[in-house]
């Protein structure tokens, strides 16, 4: 879970699927800039007991070690970390969520998936602003009847959608996926259609090149 204020003018959505790059995290965070939930080892903390102990506070993972899919303390983590100490308030705010299917994994149900993102989506897009982007993990033969739910429930409610996929014909070593954008015009009660764009892209060692399909470098 991030919290980058400083990252407003790189979203354009509520919620989305997004692919963040060229960002010093690091540098963001010892500015104050960035409030960052590592997973990994706040489970850690948490199985052996020395993140209470250390902080007073509940984990915002808790969840891990009840039996219920409660997911109270993670929002409340949120909206902590959105109202920092002093006087200085962070303005249009986006929460990063990276990613949400891991919650799934974990074995938290699909209506307490959403619930979390709708108090989310109330406390960061209604009150303060500002942006969520959320990170899940899709598959058109996917048999995961719960991911699927949580996955068309948060395309329900998007601005703005971006779904990488890989390539129908196969690997390609000029050309490794491509990426669909599309911005949700008929949230605004309009008459309109959606507008989607396609483009394919390669992966490479420090970026990503996007072009228009059948525009490779390689192609030409």
């Amino acid at each position: 879970v991030l919290f980058a204020p400083f990252l407003q003018s790189c979203l354009l959505c509520n919620i989305m699927f997004y692919s963040l790059e060229g960002v010093n995290l690091t540098a963001a965070k010892e500015r104050g800039q960035l409030v960052f939930l590592e997973g990994l080892k706040s489970c850690l903390d948490l199985l052996f007991g020395e993140e209470e102990e250390q902080s007073g506070q509940p984990s915002p993972l808790q969840f891990i070690s009840e039996s219920a899919s409660n997911l109270k303390a993670l929002f409340d983590f949120v909206r902590t970390s959105l109202t920092p100490a002093g006087s200085d308030s962070w303005k249009g705010p986006v929460l990063l969520v990276d990613d949400l299917s891991v919650l799934l994994s974990l074995g938290i149900t699909p209506v307490a998936v959403l619930d979390f993102i709708h108090y989310c989506r109330v406390a960061v897009c209604s009150q303060l602003k500002g942006n969520i982007v959320v990170l899940v993990h899709s598959n058109e033969d996917s048999e995961d009847e719960e991911n699927e739910l949580v996955v068309n429930s948060l395309c329900h409610h998007s601005d703005l959608i971006l779904w990488a996929e890989g390539l129908a014909t196969g690997f390609c070593k000029d050309v490794h996926g491509q990426i669909k954008i599309i911005r949700r015009v008929s949230l605004e009660l309009t008459a309109e259609q959606d507008h989607v764009q396609i483009y394919q892209y390669k992966i490479q060692d420090k970026n990503v090149t996007f072009f228009a399909r059948g525009l490779s470098a390689a192609v030409l």
